[in-house]
């Protein structure tokens, strides 16, 4: 076991993760007080308590989707071990572990806190089996992600760089690896690191694109990645090109309420109306572009989601920029 823990930074110690799981799950509670007053959880139809509250952090709306992060914990263990003991095919045995991040009533992923209170159940569950195990490394990734949806960004990158290092040593698949690249290079933006973040999506966009073509989602989604980290370090007219190319592909391979094809064409509306040499022409196509991802995002995800609050803010700043070039500057007349 000592040899285990060598392995990975303090953060992930075994006998660190059930304190880290309550303290999040804790906060995972606090956070949707509000939201789950009065409700009762839809797996074990109990309400929420002094001993656990509920929590609901996906696109679940009216009186659906409220759960204790343990009954949420318990059915993903559930699942995944009846997928092991009748030794599903890999198909299967992923859709099952998906219930760890992802709600099985409107089969959104979670968000903010509760997927952080997600993760650490996931890591604490199989934080003690061998390194080579097939699980132990999927739930590194989803206590990675729930640390960055929490906006833990200095812990995420802890555990995706020892996730990488993991897949290394152990010979994982060029599929595996260049997931665990684009998970960190994610996490080198949140931190202001963009060239670092923009070196490393080039890689694996390109390493995507050889492996299995432009249609494939993991190829779109490492497209987006470079397309945000391009507008990030304001390549305006790489990354429209860029985009101008994916969305075609990604509204007739995904569909358009795919999260993926929401959240590529998010990217195009804000580098559009973010460009200060943008045209008259290129802010109206970045309204309507906004407009109609609003739309869909409320219909597909709901109101509350942050996605649909992030397309929100985005559209007023591009309304803004619209109507600041359409108005003539003072004395012009």
């Amino acid at each position: 076991m000592a040899e285990l823990v060598a392995a990975v930074p303090s953060l992930l110690a075994a006998d660190q993760a059930d304190q880290h799981y309550a303290d999040a799950v804790r906060t995972a509670v606090a956070a949707c007080a509000e939201d789950t007053a009065g409700q009762t959880c839809y797996i074990c139809y109990g309400e929420g308590d002094e001993d656990e509250g509920l929590v609901r952090g996906c696109s679940c709306r009216g009186e659906n989707g409220f759960a204790h992060v343990s009954c949420l914990a318990r059915q993903a263990k559930i699942l995944v071990e009846e997928a092991e003991e009748n030794n599903l095919d890999i198909k299967a045995k992923t859709e099952r572990f998906r219930r760890w991040d992802t709600c099985s009533l409107c089969e959104q992923r979670y968000h903010g806190v509760v997927s952080c209170a997600l993760g650490w159940a996931c890591w604490k569950t199989y934080v003690g089996r061998p390194e080579r195990d097939q699980l132990r490394r999927p739930a590194m990734g989803v206590l990675g992600n729930g640390l960055a949806e929490a906006e833990h960004h200095e812990d995420a990158l802890s555990v995706e760089e020892a996730k990488l290092a993991m897949e290394r040593r152990v010979g994982a698949s060029a599929y595996s690896i260049l997931g665990a690249q684009s998970n960190l290079a994610t996490t080198y933006d949140k931190l202001g690191q963009h060239d670092q973040a923009l070196r490393m999506r080039l890689g694996v966009y390109s390493e995507r694109l050889k492996l299995s073509g432009e249609e494939h989602r993991e190829t779109l989604l490492a497209a987006n990645n470079c397309a945000f980290s391009l507008g990030v370090l304001e390549r305006f007219e790489e990354a429209k090109s860029l985009m101008r190319k994916m969305m075609p592909v990604a509204r007739r391979v995904l569909g358009e309420g795919h999260g993926l094809t929401l959240r590529i064409l998010l990217s195009y509306g804000r580098v559009l109306y973010r460009d200060p040499d943008a045209s008259p022409d290129d802010l109206r196509e970045a309204v309507t572009t906004l407009e109609d991802t609003e739309r869909i995002a409320r219909r597909v995800l709901g109101g509350a989601h942050p996605f649909t609050l992030a397309v929100e803010r985005n559209l007023r700043n591009a309304r803004f920029a619209l109507r600041a070039h359409e108005t003539p500057p003072p004395g012009s007349a």
